[in-house]
Parts: C-alpha cells; sequence; structure tokens
C-alpha cells in the first residue's frame, strides 16, 4: 500500500473523530468550544456553528477515507492508521477541553 494513503487514512480518522463532539453539542443545542470561537478554540461556538463545524468535519474525513486509495475498513493497516489518527487527536483534546468542562477533575477533589 501506498503510505500516503495510509497517512490520509490517519487525517481522516482524526477528522472523524474531531466531528464527534462538534455534532454531539449541536445536536443537543448546547455551546461548545471551536476555531470560530473568541477566543478561537476557548471560547464558546453556538450550536448551530458546531453541527455546521461537525458536519465539515465529517466531508473532509469521507474525502480522505473514501476517496484516497481504496480504504477497507477489515483491512488491519487501513483501521489502525484511522483508529490512530483518531487516538491521537482524541486524547489531547479530550484534556483540553476537560480543561473548560469539567472533565480533568469530575470529582472535584483535586486529583486529577
Amino acid at each position: 500500500m501506498n503510505w500516503l494513503h495510509e497517512v490520509a487514512y490517519f487525517f481522516g480518522g482524526a477528522f472523524l473523530i474531531n466531528a464527534l463532539p462538534h455534532l454531539v453539542a449541536g445536536l443537543q443545542g448546547k455551546p461548545f468550544q471551536s476555531p470560530f470561537a473568541h477566543p478561537p478554540g476557548q471560547g464558546l461556538s453556538s450550536s448551530r456553528v458546531n453541527t455546521v463545524w461537525g458536519a465539515a468535519n465529517v466531508v473532509v474525513a469521507w474525502l480522505l477515507l473514501a476517496k484516497v486509495g481504496a480504504f477497507d475498513l477489515r483491512a488491519p493497516e487501513h483501521f489502525i492508521a484511522a483508529f490512530a489518527g483518531g487516538l491521537v487527536l482524541a486524547y489531547p483534546l479530550s484534556m483540553r477541553f476537560g480543561r473548560f468542562n469539567g472533565g480533568n477533575n469530575p470529582t472535584g477533589d483535586g486529583a486529577g
């Protein structure tokens, strides 16, 4: 397999993971951080902005996963590349957004 395809699948997984919190917040009608907030990535954007941003991330993920090479979810190397891209983005974002939403210390006891 072309290594550029694996790179595309890695970023496709990252965009797919990034779409989830924005779509969930948008569909729940809740504000959430986005690159369009003030300050970017820290302030809150409306549920409409998050819905559109989440949908845009899904489109980019689809382009990278479905239109580059021949992505096969059953092929371990394809799955691992996409999963790794999602995980590499999800973990630091969970810590970043946890800072704003109370997820880094849900018990409030100082243990983090």
